[in-house]
């Protein structure tokens, strides 16, 4: 890390994660959501963002941890900032901690964001809790030379988080980002209007060629095409859900596009939760699959690799035929 508080690009290797059981030093309702500082100095120096922390609900009830994106680090004091959404039982426990309670966290985990080239600008684009780490990200991208946009939106004003960062444009040097632009969907905070709104704009307007983003799928969907048609790469830090968040489970796989051109079946909580825009499948993302909600999770395409085949059609004629079994089917 750089005295300034900046991170490096290349992305540290998942061994930097430990289980740190963390004392809470303090809590804070934001919004909808309730901040938390812990006390965690392992994971503070070696965190980058885009990464994320699973935490304990403390009820051995729920065995499986819940996964939260750190929003922000003190290397300096060892701290380590989450804001949690109670959107059921588990994460309403970890919301509802106080001071001097502890918090068992596996930390930091994923892959960071890569920082684009320095002195190129970046627009920044988060959606709800989605927005929690972009301040640290653009103090970082800042410290290297870059113009930063940021651009933040939810359904409400309660659900908005990083809408009242200083910018340099109001006079603050040390601000962490340049500009700031909000919209909620019902106008209850800034421009009426989601984020892509406000993104197409920033674009046209500033000519960033990157657009660094965290949010729900079909948001960080809709950036991506908005970017695209900017002319900007798109690096999205995806929202799946994380039953283990340590690639063992694997629910949280996406279809990604490799180097080589070969589809692949990525665990978000080990490869990802970054991933290249242009190398998601948005084709199988969001797929209505049978058990599933809509807009959740991923199907397999039929050309990634070791994808299921269907087995040959027997021959004509009937008889006792013995087919052999397709390499890949499972």
């Amino acid at each position: 890390m750089t005295p300034t508080g900046g991170v490096e690009t290349a992305p540290p290797a998942l061994s930097t994660a430990a289980v740190v059981d963390a004392p809470v030093l303090a809590a804070e309702p934001v919004g909808a959501y309730t901040r938390l500082v812990l006390d965690a100095p392992a994971a503070a120096a070696a965190a980058r963002p885009g990464q994320f922390a699973a935490c304990s609900t403390g009820d051995s009830g729920m065995l499986l941890r819940r996964s939260f994106s750190i929003a922000a680090v003190d290397a300096g004091a060892g701290t380590v900032t989450l804001v949690v959404a109670a959107a059921g039982p588990g994460t309403a426990r970890i919301a509802a901690l106080r001071p001097g309670e502890r918090l068992s966290v596996v930390a930091p985990l994923g892959q960071p964001f890569s920082l684009p080239p320095e002195g190129e600008g970046v627009v920044l684009v988060g959606g709800g809790y989605g927005a929690a780490p972009l301040a640290w990200l653009g103090r970082a991208l800042r410290a290297r030379g870059s113009a930063v946009d940021l651009v933040v939106g939810a359904g409400d004003a309660r659900r908005l988080l990083a809408h009242d960062v200083p910018t340099a444009a109001s006079g603050d040097a040390d601000a962490p980002v340049d500009r700031l632009h909000v919209t909620t969907d019902d106008g209850s905070a800034g421009q009426r209007g989601r984020v892509t709104d406000a993104l197409a704009p920033v674009l046209a307007e500033h000519g960033a060629r990157h657009v660094l983003a965290c949010g729900p799928m079909v948001m960080l969907r809709a950036v991506h095409e908005v970017a695209a048609r900017g002319g900007a790469a798109t690096q999205l830090a995806t929202e799946e859900s994380m039953a283990c968040g340590v690639g063992v489970c694997m629910t949280c796989v996406l279809p990604v596009v490799g180097a080589d051109g070969a589809t692949r079946m990525l665990r978000a909580c080990t490869e990802g939760p970054v991933f290249d825009g242009r190398a998601l499948r948005w084709d199988a993302i969001g797929a209505a699959a049978p058990g599933r909600p809509a807009g959740v999770g991923a199907q397999v395409p039929a050309d990634a690799v070791g994808a299921p085949r269907a087995a040959p059609s027997p021959p004509p004629g009937g008889g006792d035929a013995v087919t052999t079994p397709v390499a890949g089917a499972r």
